[in-house]
């Protein structure tokens, strides 16, 4: 069973989508740690390091989720995840932007896979197991 991490980072306490993920995710025979809601990258960090999960999924509802995501792929790096996927999807960003253009900054920010607001969690069921076999 592949363990994976997901939680709400930041500020952010938008508990119910998190909720809703675990339980499609938990469907999908994933093994689900949820660290919950204001997360800090270290908390998703420490609970990868601690279960040996195989991606971290973050979560953020309050637009500022480029500012709480930023230097997350160097953080897991030094902490020796360098393995890890790492995806992100909510309102991550604030205001209305082309998508392209945020999901472009993500990626170059190291997340394998960055989904915009409204997106189906069945997506990132089918993306978890093509990048994690």
């Amino acid at each position: 069973m592949i363990t994976v991490v997901i939680g709400v980072i930041g500020a952010d306490v938008h508990a119910v989508g998190n909720k809703i993920i675990e339980h499609v995710l938990r469907e999908h025979d994933f093994n689900v740690v949820n660290i919950g809601v204001l997360s800090s990258q270290e908390d998703f960090i420490h609970a990868a390091i601690e279960t040996n999960a195989k991606a971290i999924l973050v979560s953020s509802l309050y637009g500022h989720g480029e500012m709480d995501c930023k230097y997350m792929r160097e953080n897991c790096d030094e902490a020796g995840l360098t393995n890890i996927k790492l995806y992100v999807g909510g309102n991550i960003v604030v205001g209305k932007q082309n998508f392209k253009e945020v999901e472009s900054r993500f990626k170059k920010m190291g997340f394998d896979r960055v989904y915009p607001p409204g997106s189906n969690i069945e997506d990132a069921v089918a993306h978890l197991r093509e990048d994690l076999g």
